[in-house]
């Protein structure tokens, strides 16, 4: 059996959790676990939990929500913990070097990409943008510098071709625990001394900047591939879109596009966007033909394209746009 260690867990989001568990469930000694605080409430109903704060409650594990983890008040609270490990995933503050001295060998952080790959806050969705191939986790040994220290355990999977970022993420949270207790395993053997971890290849370095609503503005004029990708990488959120004119008397409707498929007609000899006669919610795109399967309208339910055709009639000629 695994030497059981005084660990603090620091998460916000589900990617976490499956490790987290993996980690309770091997004897390890939770000594508390850290997440963001919960939102201002805006209805009666409120926000629901975080999935971190929730699995925790749910074990009886106590629960820390600083504003900040770097706060002079909050440091201590750790410290006097005196943990050994500090264990961080899909928390969404960043540990000052104050912070990751709390415990006796730092931090290490289960990281959704092949570092140094994709350092940032949607490496998930930036894998997926960029149309690779293949993605993994990362834990690497906490450094002062973002997702920038040596990486002690990965993990790689390919990503399939009907896989959206959701789908994605789910996987990728489950290959985390093994990697999770790889490193932790490691880092029991390790003499505080030797290094550990290969350095990461600043020279291979790529961003994943955090995503907004406007970045799931469909570019029509991009390939076909692109496109599918883009639609796949946005969901669930922020959620790829689009605007199409059906009467000139109102304003354009904003469509969510959920769901296409490839064909293999050319559209070079057409305008990107443009709305194709015939069967099917069919656009050109900057390459070939693709049909849009399943959609959400503003303010209505998702629903089959065909749902939409029948109630909305396109003008011959019409496009898909950005206003």
């Amino acid at each position: 059996m695994t030497e059981s260690k005084r660990l603090v867990l620091m998460g916000t989001g589900p990617f976490a959790v499956p490790a987290f568990e993996a980690l309770r469930l091997a004897g390890h000694e939770i000594a508390l676990v850290v997440t963001k605080p919960m939102p201002p409430v805006k209805s009666r109903k409120g926000p629901p939990p975080s999935p971190v704060r929730s699995w925790a409650e749910s074990h009886s594990l106590p629960v820390f929500d600083p504003d900040t983890i770097n706060d002079p008040a909050a440091i201590t609270r750790v410290a006097d913990l005196q943990p050994w490990l500090l264990v961080v995933c899909d928390y969404g503050h960043i540990l000052k070097p104050d912070a990751l001295a709390t415990a006796t060998i730092g931090g290490i952080n289960l990281h959704g990409s092949l570092l140094p790959a994709y350092r940032g806050a949607a490496p998930v969705q930036w894998s997926l943008l960029n149309g690779d191939a293949e993605t993994g986790v990362s834990v690497i040994h906490m450094t002062p510098r973002l997702d920038g220290g040596p990486i002690i355990a990965t993990s790689s999977t390919p990503i399939r071709d009907d896989e959206t970022s959701g789908d994605l993420e789910e996987r990728l949270s489950q290959l985390g625990v093994a990697a999770t207790m790889d490193a932790v395993a490691r880092l029991i053997q390790w003499d505080q001394t030797t290094p550990i971890g290969e350095i990461q290849d600043a020279a291979r370095i790529t961003k994943a900047p955090r995503l907004s609503k406007a970045d799931g503005d469909i570019d029509w004029g991009r390939s076909a591939r692109e496109i599918d990708c883009h639609i796949r990488g946005m969901q669930p959120w922020p959620v790829a879109f689009t605007h199409v004119l059906v009467d000139p008397e109102k304003p354009p409707i904003r469509l969510a596009i959920k769901e296409i498929s490839i064909t293999e007609t050319d559209s070079s000899d057409r305008s990107p966007g443009e709305i194709l006669a015939g069967e099917g919610f069919c656009v050109a795109t900057g390459d070939r033909v693709i049909e849009i399967k399943r959609l959400q309208p503003a303010g209505k339910r998702e629903m089959p394209a065909g749902d939409f055709l029948r109630g909305h009639s396109p003008p011959e000629g019409s496009r898909l746009f950005s206003p």
